[in-house]
């Protein structure tokens, strides 16, 4: 029979399953295989999701399941939506019933369903929706919009909001996705707009990407060019080529071109950019101030009443500003749960669980809200990321090769702290992430590094805190006046492009003066135990009159011994769970 869920279409015959995984033939029914169960379900804010111009700073129940009907290239959910059978031990049943209590008791404004694609729990999403209308609450998801319009039509009545993810504009693009055109995405646009269901759409920025990004615009304009266009820089997870990552400079250039087609359009994944606010077009005054906060989200921390400039001009918002802003804790809700789960599978990848199927099981075991709760606060200091270690080793049998892990990190732990006696004058030191004026917060695993490796923090001394970091001021930064500044090895920028932000904008403090300013390596500031390479490279540069390690030969050695390959066919992308391999030398 014939799935109608989505325009892919599967044909899927008696005990089977469609591209998803999700959806099987029963008697000549189709079924979904996991009703109403679910992987997170979890209180968030609005801009989390994210959704720019909908009841901004709103509190939502976010929930996901497992599974995709697509299937791309570094995906920033490929651990739930390529790995939905083993992940499966790790849902949890709950009616629609169950969700809108918990809605209500953590006073949401709505449900949400994102991380992964409602479309591969459609009969979920839709009777949910059905009753959180009754209970007076939005609804809304995040989608790749690829739903037949008879589905689409079924859950239009029930549907307040909807973020469509964009893989490009031409045919080829989607099917490198495993759609088969890119006409039905575009085609619901139209019809989600003209049902008034509010319509935000994100398109993925890929390097040389520049015509597909903008003929998509086009496509989108032609609708109407008030629809959001939330530009997602792209970051290479799983398999992708770091080539693939755009500058946040070229990116911030490209978003200056889709001004012109469109008239909101914001860019996402560059810690630092000004290309999150919403600015007046009439007087350029900062109506809706907003950061970075985590992978494919932002956080308003500024707005004008209802979003309306002093000369009149309003931001066609739907749906009010709250005056409170709710706070998820450590790396709970949106895409950084995504981040958290491979963290936890970086760890048990090096204890040398590589079968997709093992490690899908056992993530599903510790996949649990209680779990990614408390790895924020395992991650902070040395001595807990090793006890993490020690306890996902435990848990899988592994203690052998946990022992090793632990014995590795710990040895060289030692000769820094060693070292370290010999240290007669402390640096100042500032870590940011992308561009020079997003600060990580004071209590982050890299500001404990620095401190551990001889150097001063000056981001110890800031208040505000983020995800994983804040905005700060010129002035801020002039006066913290570090004699150096290290740039995250995540969401980076190059020093190049760093140097001439710290000139076009005024930073002038001795880091600069001195050209003090340094990429960490990709991948060795934390979200792996490879953060001990990263460790001693901190060492090396802080104090290279005391420290010397050969990190070629560490690294030689951390790679063979606990990913059992050599580092000379390793892709450095920006994953946590595993390195990338070349197909050739």
């Amino acid at each position: 029979m014939k799935c109608t869920v989505c325009e892919i279409g599967c044909d899927i015959s008696e005990g089977n399953y469609g591209r998803c995984n999700m959806y099987t033939n029963q008697n000549s029914k189709l079924i979904e295989r996991f009703p109403n169960s679910y992987l997170t379900v979890l209180p968030i804010t609005i801009e989390t999701m994210p959704m720019v111009h909908f009841a901004p700073k709103n509190k939502f129940l976010q929930v996901s399941t497992v599974g995709c009907n697509f299937n791309c290239q570094g995906c920033i959910s490929e651990t739930l939506t390529s790995n939905a059978d083993a992940l499966s031990g790790a849902l949890t049943k709950a009616s629609p019933t169950d969700i809108i209590s918990r809605a209500k008791t953590e006073e949401c404004r709505g449900i949400v369903f994102c991380l992964n694609d409602p479309a591969a729990s459609y009969y979920t999403f839709l009777n949910l929706a059905k009753e959180a209308k009754k209970a007076n609450l939005w609804v809304g998801c995040s989608t790749n919009g690829y739903f037949t319009e008879t589905a689409l039509k079924s859950l239009i009545p029930y549907l307040d909001f909807v973020n469509i993810g964009l893989k490009g504009s031409s045919n080829a693009r989607y099917k490198e996705c495993g759609a088969k055109s890119a006409a039905p995405v575009f085609r619901n646009i139209r019809i989600l707009h003209e049902a008034g269901v509010h319509v935000e759409t994100s398109a993925m920025y890929i390097n040389t990407g520049d015509e597909e990004i903008l003929k998509a615009a086009e496509e989108v304009a032609s609708v109407s060019k008030d629809i959001p266009l939330q530009v997602m820089r792209f970051v290479p997870f799983g398999e992708a080529k770091p080539e693939l990552e755009p500058t946040i400079n070229k990116s911030e250039n490209i978003v200056d071109q889709l001004r012109t087609i469109l008239n909101h359009v914001y860019l996402f994944n560059s810690p630092g950019t000004e290309y999150l606010t919403t600015k007046c077009p009439i007087c350029g005054n900062e109506i809706i101030k907003r950061e970075f906060y985590g992978p494919m989200g932002c956080r308003t921390i500024e707005s004008l009443e209802e979003g309306r400039c002093p000369c009149g001009w309003q931001v066609p918002l739907k749906g009010p500003i709250n005056n409170e802003q709710f706070t998820e804790y450590g790396m709970l809700g949106g895409y950084r749960t995504t981040r958290a789960i491979e963290m936890a599978h970086a760890i048990l990848f090096t204890l040398g669980i590589r079968d997709n199927e093992e490690l899908g099981d056992i993530l599903g075991d510790i996949i649990k809200e209680d779990f990614i709760r408390g790895l924020h606060d395992r991650i902070q200091q040395i001595d807990s990321w090793l006890e993490l270690i020690k306890d996902l080793a435990m848990r899988t049998g592994r203690e052998k090769e946990g022992n090793e892990l632990i014995a590795f990190i710990q040895e060289r732990v030692d000769k820094i702290n060693e070292g370290s006696k010999l240290i007669k004058s402390c640096p100042t030191v500032y870590y940011s992430m992308g561009y020079p004026l997003f600060a990580l917060n004071a209590e982050r695993f890299e500001t404990n590094l620095v401190e551990a490796a001889g150097g001063i923090c000056v981001n110890k001394s800031l208040t505000r805190k983020g995800k994983p970091g804040v905005n700060i001021s010129v002035n801020e930064i002039n006066k913290l006046s570090p004699e150096m500044m290290f740039i995250s090895g995540f969401l980076s920028s190059p020093a190049s492009d760093y140097v001439q932000y710290c000139k076009k904008h005024g930073i002038d403090n001795k880091a600069v003066q001195m050209g003090n300013i340094c990429n960490v390596p990709t991948g060795w500031d934390f979200g792996s135990p490879r953060w001990i390479l990263g460790f001693m490279f901190l060492a090396n540069t802080i104090h290279p009159e005391i420290y010397s390690f050969d990190l070629e030969t560490e690294q030689k050695e951390f790679y063979k011994r606990f990913y059992g390959i050599d580092v000379e066919n390793v892709v450095t992308n920006r994953d946590f769970s595993r390195p990338a391999i070349t197909t050739t030398k």
